[in-house]
């Protein structure tokens, strides 16, 4: 007979090492969604348009989004950010959903997006992982 060896646990520095790649794709892109439309491109206003948002809205909620991606970076209010960016990304997947958009490239990019937000912040933080363990 042979022996199974047990999984090795994961070291706390690759977890957070794994969880800083994940956390700054994240806020790589977020920072590349907030850029234009915060600047206020064209594009941004027309895509507005066809959710059924007024011009000019983008802007509004890039600054929002700058705001919870702040809380997000700061280790002490990084669990506010996160919940605050989900409801920002419940609620573009609700614009998409009402227009009817694709679900795998559009209406679902939001929980894409919150899968890499809540994945690189539970490798993270150890205070994270101990309220929500994985279990075998």
């Amino acid at each position: 007979m042979t022996a199974i060896a047990a999984p090795r646990a994961q070291s706390p520095k690759t977890l957070i090492r794994g969880g800083r790649i994940l956390s700054g794709l994240f806020v790589l892109f977020m920072a590349f969604d907030i850029g234009i439309k915060v600047v206020d491109i064209p594009i941004v206003d027309q895509t507005m348009a066809q959710l059924g948002f007024e011009a000019g809205g983008g802007r509004a909620i890039g600054w929002l989004e700058l705001a919870c991606v702040a809380l997000y970076l700061w280790p002490r209010t990084a669990v506010l950010g996160a919940v605050l960016l989900t409801g920002v990304f419940g609620g573009a997947m609700a614009a998409h959903i009402r227009v009817q958009d694709p679900w795998v490239s559009h209406t679902l990019f939001g929980a894409y997006l919150g899968l890499f937000m809540w994945g690189g912040l539970w490798l993270r933080d150890a205070g994270l992982r101990a309220v929500f363990p994985l279990r075998r």
